[in-house]
């Protein structure tokens, strides 16, 4: 099979796969792989090739990109146990002042969601919210859009968040380069500021308009002060040791490529600024204050923890390192080259439009990034995207798409519904046409770097 009736079973299977996961509700991880398969027999891959290329598509994966997740999650994990999230968040709250706590909830948003996930980011956060709130008198939903679309943004944008590690894996893995992460982190930065700007501005905008349930009993409610809720959790580690986790890895990453290009050679140095490796120093810069606290035995079961929360992300990854791998290996390739004009006129646009149609069909951010991933992989040269800025760019552009639009089928929508105190209507109000919003923001964003580094 080849030409447009490739192209038709390549639609109609990513069809199918959204259909099985959104309205079937089949695992992804059982969904995709289903999908390859039948993809693979409908392309008439030789039948004895077949097992070979879903299990390199599969190992390759896990290979490069699995232990970086885990170490990932890991920090997030440390940092929420020992308070240092808080503390990172009580820097920003000092910074900015505690008059403006929707520009508080939004910074401090933006980085604690850089290792840890936005759903449970949410959660450690929220009390901050409804205590500032408590403090100040300001829209109790203005706060919540804040803090929402902050971790919204770098959770689809910054790694070490699974998501945008496993997209730029997968990316520069099809152009047979090594992954690049430091470049995909400052990309990352430079297409945060829009969508930054975006949602303050909506934030501020719809806590006019719309009401919390907790805003009409917010006074008799008994809320923890900012002081009390710092308290519970003891003495919080200081400021350098809280940011360091995070800070020291993309430090170690950014001077390894900085002497690569001063050409100048340093076996350390190297060692140090693989993504692994850095990561894993953050791990173990984010055990001295567990240490500090004298919590060290609880470490083994806040690994256990932690593996159990990214071992579906790390089959969902490698499912789909499957689907890339299965696409490289028919002749849609071939056609896309011979057909390169039309495809490369949407550029940038289409991985964004297909991550945001797999975001709003099927309700996951990491599939969407992982899933879009696969799918441009193979085509990425063939559509001028394959220089290693444009591919790093490319990820940010599939982040975009991937929180473009969040609604009832994420359970990040229950959480900032449920936790922020308004209804489902409300909900749609606030976070699906914020997410709507600061999708478009960051697309905008994308357009702008593209023009400088083209």
């Amino acid at each position: 099979m080849s030409g447009i009736s490739l192209i038709i079973a390549f639609v109609v299977a990513i069809g199918l796969m959204i259909f099985s996961i959104s309205r079937l509700k089949i695992h992804p991880f059982i969904s995709i792989m289903v999908v390859s398969l039948l993809l693979a027999l409908v392309a008439q891959i030789p039948l004895t090739e077949i097992p070979g290329v879903i299990g390199a598509g599969f190992s390759n994966t896990f290979k490069s990109i699995g232990i970086v997740i885990i170490f990932g999650a890991l920090i997030g994990s440390l940092l929420e146990k020992t308070g240092a999230a808080l503390k990172m968040a009580d820097t920003v709250v000092r910074w900015v002042g505690k008059n403006n706590p929707e520009l508080a909830m939004l910074i401090m948003g933006w980085i604690v969601s850089i290792p840890v996930f936005c759903d449970s980011g949410f959660v450690i956060l929220n009390p901050i919210r409804k205590a500032l709130v408590k403090r100040t008198m300001k829209s109790s939903v203005a706060c919540t859009v804040a803090l929402s679309l902050g971790l919204y943004i770098a959770h689809c944008f910054i790694p070490p968040t699974p998501g945008p590690i496993a997209a730029a894996n997968t990316l520069y893995q099809g152009l047979g380069r090594e992954t690049n992460l430091l470049l995909v982190i400052l990309m990352g930065f430079l297409a945060s500021v829009l969508p930054l700007l975006a949602s303050y501005l909506f934030a501020k905008a719809i806590g006019k308009k719309v009401k919390a349930k907790d805003e009409a009993n917010l006074d008799g409610e008994v809320v923890q002060t900012y002081e009390e809720l710092v308290a519970s959790y003891g003495k919080l580690p200081n400021t350098l040791i809280s940011f360091a986790p995070i800070v020291v890895p993309i430090l170690l990453m950014a001077l390894s490529s900085a002497l690569s290009m001063a050409g100048i050679s340093s076996a350390l140095f190297t060692f140090l600024g693989t993504p692994i490796i850095a990561i894993g120093v953050g791990v173990v810069l984010a055990l001295f204050p567990l240490a500090g606290q004298k919590k060290l035995g609880e470490f083994r079961e806040l690994t256990n923890q932690t593996l159990e929360v990214t071992g579906p992300i790390l089959f969902i990854t490698a499912a789909g390192g499957v689907l890339g791998n299965i696409i490289a290996s028919t002749s849609m390739v071939d056609f896309i080259k011979e057909n390169v004009g039309t495809i490369s006129a949407l550029g940038l646009m289409f991985p964004f439009l297909l991550s945001a149609i797999l975001k709003t069909a099927q309700g996951s951010s990491t599939v969407a990034l992982v899933t879009t991933a696969g799918i441009v992989a193979p085509m990425l040269s063939t559509i001028g995207l394959g220089t290693p800025a444009l591919t790093a760019l490319t990820v940010i552009a599939i982040g975009a798409g991937a929180m473009t639009v969040s609604h009832a089928n994420d359970s990040y929508f229950w959480v900032v519904t449920n936790f922020g105190g308004m209804s489902v209507e409300d909900g749609y109000k606030t976070q699906t046409l914020g997410t709507l919003v600061v999708g478009l923001a960051s697309l905008i964003n994308v357009y702008l770097i593209y023009f400088f580094i083209r």
